[in-house]
């Protein structure tokens, strides 16, 4: 006896007044120190996208990340970012050119969107040591 079994997506239904909310796949964000183009402009804010299961994977396949696997985070970067300042053209050649600590950055803020699915890291105030929430993606510090 062969059995079928159906299966459908379940939807969470709205509560009364409130509309589900929309998937977000961009996120903005503002380096730490800047993208430095030929030029000598200085490039902060940005935008990156969720990342793909194909982006993921198409970098383990490049020759660059096979001969240092620490490459991987520059291809995947490259591949995520889709704008730092007025720059459009992001490629590892750009990702290469960040100062190391907007690298760091750019990495921990691709595992938070893409693995926790927000831009809020918890902090403590070192000299108070109250706890809070900031949003990585947020302006400068003091800025609203």
């Amino acid at each position: 006896m062969r059995r079928t079994v159906q299966f459908q997506a379940a939807e969470r239904a709205p509560q009364q007044g409130h509309q589900p909310e929309p998937l977000r796949t961009e996120f903005g964000f503002e380096l730490p120190r800047g993208y430095v183009d030929e030029s000598g402009t200085v490039h902060r804010n940005g935008m990156m996208r969720l990342a793909t299961a194909r982006d993921e994977l198409v970098p383990l396949r490049d020759d660059r990340v096979r001969e240092n696997s620490a490459y991987l985070s520059v291809v995947l970067i490259s591949r995520v970012v889709t704008r730092i300042g007025t720059v459009e053209d992001i490629h590892p050649g750009v990702i290469e050119d960040l100062f190391a600590s907007d690298l760091a950055f750019l990495q921990d803020f691709y595992r938070r969107i893409n693995a926790e699915g927000h831009t809020r890291a918890a902090v403590t105030c070192p000299s108070c040591q109250e706890e809070f929430a900031v949003d990585l993606a947020g302006g400068r510090l003091g800025e609203s």
